[in-house]
């Protein structure tokens, strides 16, 4: 695809929000939207979708998580991370409290989230409704905790890894785990090593490698699973720059590994051209992302 269209992983930094940390690529691209924001407060990758990519989203918001998090025992406050007021305290527990605590919070359990978080309730978020003093419950959610372990103890601070599956609030598990550890706690760091198969270490700090990081989305789309892939001649080319489905006998040719419901349509000279979606024959029936005729 053109570079206008593609997929930026991005270390957002700390102390900036999600929305402003696109402001840069914003200026860059006419579209942008990322697929699971950090708060503020927290850092790490953010998976970001440009252009016409935009669209791929419902692939990969389903991505597992994983998180270094640092929870701090004594105090939770109100937002449950360092920005937040102390709404209450607890003794300082012992490692070893901890760490029962930390064991029973693995595997698939119900989690209430956050009051300050972005989900929605009655038609608004639910942290406008926290700020404004409204008071509410959340319904606890189903998630899953496929790994955690403890990284170091220096008291009061606990550093803990986490993977898991979307949805998880990592500010929910401080809170409980401490709760259930019999004291109280809120997280002071948080920092997204991993979504999916994309890890922090190959995210852009700047911008300044942008269009070669660009060139690598067609190589990023693959590593989400099993692609058809799809070389069209000239009619087909001119059919999906008008975001129409080629014509079957403009599809020169055609791999179809087993099972495949996406595929990747390209020009004859290997250019990404589209990402399609696959019935059940292996045959183009929809389209998720296409370049548009000039």
């Amino acid at each position: 695809m053109k570079s206008s269209d593609g997929i930026v992983l991005l270390n957002k930094p700390p102390g900036v929000t999600s929305f402003k940390a696109l402001s840069d690529l914003k200026k860059i691209f006419k579209k942008v939207g990322h697929t699971g924001t950090l708060d503020k407060f927290a850092e790490g990758l953010l998976v970001v979708l440009c252009g016409s990519f935009t669209k791929l989203n419902p692939l990969f918001t389903p991505l597992d998580k994983k998180y270094r998090a640092v929870i701090t025992f004594g105090s939770e406050t109100d937002t449950l991370d360092p920005e937040g007021v102390i709404i209450a305290t607890g003794e300082i527990p012992s490692y070893e409290a901890i760490e029962a605590s930390v064991a029973q919070f693995r595997g698939t359990f119900r989690q209430e989230p956050p009051l300050y978080s972005a989900l929605h309730l009655a038609g608004q978020r639910a942290h406008k409704l926290a700020r404004k003093g409204v008071s509410f419950n959340l319904t606890p959610r189903e998630v899953t905790v496929y790994a955690s372990r403890i990284v170091a103890w220096q008291s009061p601070n606990l550093t803990l890894e986490v993977a898991c599956s979307k949805g998880t609030y990592i500010r929910s598990l401080a809170r409980d785990i401490a709760l259930r550890a019999h004291s109280r706690a809120h997280l002071t760091q948080l920092k997204r090593l991993e979504v999916g198969p994309f890890r922090v270490e190959e995210a852009l700090d700047d911008y300044e490698n942008l269009a070669q990081h660009i060139s690598k989305s067609s190589a990023h789309l693959r590593r989400l699973g099993s692609f058809a892939d799809f070389i069209v001649d000239e009619r087909g080319q001119k059919s999906l720059s008008y975001a129409n489905i080629p014509s079957k006998s403009s599809i020169v040719k055609a791999e179809l590994p087993l099972g495949a419901d996406k595929g990747l349509v390209m020009n004859t000279e290997g250019e990404l051209l589209a990402v399609v979606k696959l019935n059940t024959e292996g045959e183009i029936s929809g389209i998720w992302a296409v370049r548009r005729g000039e």
